[in-house]
């Protein structure tokens, strides 16, 4: 906004970033198209919008990441145009993606500084490095050992390592990609005061993400795309979440949680003391019946992912039993789990859940080859080809192509892939970690409806969520972990927040 000097005349400030009419192509899709940004120094600019709306985008060619075809990026009114992330960064741009890329074997140090070591006589000083570490974790609250290897640590906890390097850049635009996507209630309340603090230094933050209450919470302004394209600019305090709805899809969305199905069978799967001494895993018992949806609530490092990964065979147990339709299995490993009708969506899908350089026929049908096997032991490719693309039908997933390698889709969609793998595979018991993790609440409402079909056809629904009422909405009951343990199962249309809260804060 311009501001009025002493003398009556207005005295304009020049925005931190502007991006101005910034187009973007890829074979045979427009992915931007003349989109401006603007950013204002000491605010919070948040960018909205469905998955493939073009937001990653926009923060590619901002960062170096992409160049963009045409437009121009003025940084404190200078024209920047960055080669690569490293120009950006030195540029004082920095971004936190959503997808943690990190080198999980090194400490925490080793990560802040890696390709920047500050050296004493040629020579890189530990104690130094561990000093410069120490302090911008200090000053941001985080508490955390700076010889820490990361691989110990939780995606939580990795996440504000990532946003304390960010920092350490002295940078004054921080790009935060979906940042509370894996962060607790109390992470994210300290997220909110780390970005305060950001602010009152004359940073200019632009915030990703698709959870509206944190959105109007935490931002000045937001911004919609859809489609590739500028919906709309506006003050947060005029904006309000229906609002920013219909602008995203373009379409009213009268309800965030489809009907839940009220087909109940018997029981089709239990635990029965499952035990691990390796994943924090202590005397669970669970069971889940056909048709039904099942949440599992708890804090950051609970063990809510261990159990999942533990039942389909990815980790060793040390007792308990599994129970398959009133029969014993074992799970050894995850073909076993696999034979035995389980799937699994892990939590960091880049990580361990596509295969990056491959396109979207081949991570769709990897774990279902067998099925296209011809009488001569040939895959039947055409099959493959045409179970791809129905599945590109029925889960709406964007792009140009079943050929499009599948690291080149927005987060979103790649989520939709890996669903579909599973979905050819036909699976009774369907584990889900954060299966709506950074995704969009039009996208969000089309995997909930998958997610009741298949339990209405029989199939039995684990899921881990960070979000209550996600869980409260989607699920018809609920069992809460704490410290590796299950220390409360409630009825999802009977409990509340504040109960779910108090049974997860048990063993803490």
């Amino acid at each position: 906004m311009p501001n009025i000097s002493a003398n009556g005349m207005e005295k304009t400030t020049v925005p931190l970033l502007e991006m101005r009419e910034i187009r973007k192509d890829f074979p045979g899709v427009r992915a931007l198209d003349a989109v401006s940004l603007t950013l204002r120094a000491g605010t919070v600019h948040a960018l909205m919008g469905e998955n493939g709306a073009g937001k990653s985008t926009l923060m590619k060619c901002l960062f170096g990441i992409n160049q963009p075809d045409s437009g121009t990026i003025l940084l404190s009114g200078q024209p920047v145009r960055f080669q690569n992330p490293r120009e950006a960064l030195d540029r004082g741009v920095a971004m936190v993606h959503q997808e943690l890329n990190q080198a999980l074997k090194r400490s925490v140090m080793d990560n802040m500084w890696l390709g920047r070591y500050p050296r004493r006589f040629g020579l890189v000083s530990d104690r130094t490095l561990y000093e410069k570490t120490r302090t911008v974790l200090g000053d941001l609250g985080i508490s955390i050992d700076p010889r820490r290897t990361m691989g110990t640590m939780s995606v939580s906890e990795r996440q504000m390592v990532e946003i304390a390097k960010a920092v350490s850049y002295d940078a004054k635009v921080i790009v935060l990609d979906e940042p509370t996507s894996s962060l607790t209630e109390e992470e994210v309340g300290h997220l909110f005061r780390i970005i305060r603090t950001l602010k009152e230094r004359g940073c200019g933050i632009i915030y990703i993400s698709h959870k509206m209450e944190e959105i109007l919470q935490i931002s000045d302004d937001i911004t919609v795309m859809r489609d590739g394209a500028n919906v709309s600019t506006a003050p947060a305090s005029e904006m309000t979440m229906d609002k920013i709805i219909h602008l995203m899809v373009g379409r009213e969305i009268s309800h965030r949680f489809p009907s839940k199905s009220q087909k109940i069978g018997d029981t089709l799967f239990r635990t029965d003391g499952l035990t691990s001494r390796y994943t924090k895993v202590k005397n669970v018992s669970i069971h889940l019946r056909a048709g039904e949806i099942v949440g599992l609530a708890g804090l950051a490092g609970a063990g809510r992912s261990e159990l999942l990964e533990n039942i389909f065979g990815l980790s060793a147990r040390d007792g308990g039993t599994l129970y398959l339709n009133g029969r014993e299995i074992r799970n050894r490993n995850p073909r076993e789990a696999i034979r035995n009708g389980f799937a699994l969506l892990t939590e960091e899908r880049r990580a361990t859940g596509i295969f990056g350089i491959l396109d979207i026929t081949e991570n769709t049908t990897v774990s279902s080859l067998k099925r296209f096997l011809s009488a001569l032991f040939f895959i039947n490719d055409r099959k493959r080809y045409e179970k791809t693309e129905d599945i590109i039908r029925r889960l709406s997933v964007r792009t140009a192509s079943r050929k499009t390698k599948i690291r080149s889709l927005s987060g979103g969609n790649q989520q939709k892939v890996i669903l579909g793998r599973w979905l050819l595979c036909e699976p009774r018991i369907l584990l889900l970690d954060e299966p709506t993790r950074g995704i969009d609440v039009g996208a969000k409402y089309e995997i909930y409806q998958l997610m009741q079909r298949l339990a209405a056809e029989g199939s039995a629904i684990l899921m881990v969520s960070g979000e209550l009422p996600e869980l409260l909405g989607v699920c018809h009951r609920i069992y809460v972990m704490s410290g590796g343990e299950i220390t409360g199962e409630v009825a999802a249309d009977g409990t509340s927040q504040e109960e779910i809260m108090a049974l997860a804060a048990k063993n803490v």
